[in-house]
């Protein structure tokens, strides 16, 4: 799609500011627990829309790139994990994401190809802010942990891809003169709905 081609870096809308990363690094092992839990829900996300095709028989590259982008998040999920556990941390069992849960209710439901675009334009948002929220860690240990660093590096670089092919895919469904205007406009609630959150040691924490 042409439009996705277009962007230069990532097209938020807003931008987290220095001091997010500081904050949030306050609490490393409750950052990284939320962390696993994001990880873990694109995960499922990713498996779950491979049975969501309209139609009884997906598209090759429908099935494909889902089960490839639910392999990476289980990787890192897997990564994030043993990171955490091995700096002291546990993964807590009770675990709420207010930011997703907010933009999920976006989604247009009960209006086929539209509910499906939604959701994977959704996806691409967050793959979106947590590619700059990795990296705005990333550069924030840099030469203070090395080693978080380059995780967070390696992430950022991950979810750029991911964010990019929800896009593709978004394609698929409708026709990119109804996903760019639908885009656009979820963009701007995407900055809406981070404005709100609180800060605190979360990947998607207010700042």
């Amino acid at each position: 799609m042409s439009f996705v081609e277009s962007v230069e870096g990532l097209p938020l809308l807003s931008r987290t500011p220095d001091s997010w990363a500081a904050q949030a690094l306050r609490d490393p092992l409750a950052l990284l627990n939320d962390h696993a839990y994001l990880e873990k829900k694109a995960a499922t996300n990713a498996l779950e829309l491979i049975n969501r095709w309209p139609e009884p028989t997906p598209p090759e590259i429908w099935a494909t790139t889902l089960a490839a982008i639910a392999h990476d998040e289980a990787a890192h999920l897997s990564s994030v994990v043993r990171l955490l556990i091995r700096r002291g941390g546990r993964l807590e069992r009770n675990h709420r994401n207010p930011y997703a849960i907010a933009l999920r209710n976006l989604v247009r439901k009960g209006r086929g190809n539209e509910e499906l675009a939604d959701r994977l334009l959704i996806s691409a948002l967050i793959e979106a802010r947590s590619c700059e929220r990795f990296l705005a860690l990333a550069h924030a240990t840099a030469g203070v942990d090395r080693e978080l660093s380059r995780f967070y590096n390696r992430l950022g670089a991950s979810e750029l891809g991911h964010y990019r092919v929800f896009l593709v895919l978004a394609g698929h469904v409708l026709p990119e003169d109804e996903v760019l205007p639908r885009w656009r406009e979820l963009l701007e609630a995407e900055a809406a709905v981070l404005a709100a959150q609180p800060p605190g040691p979360r990947m998607h924490s207010g700042a």
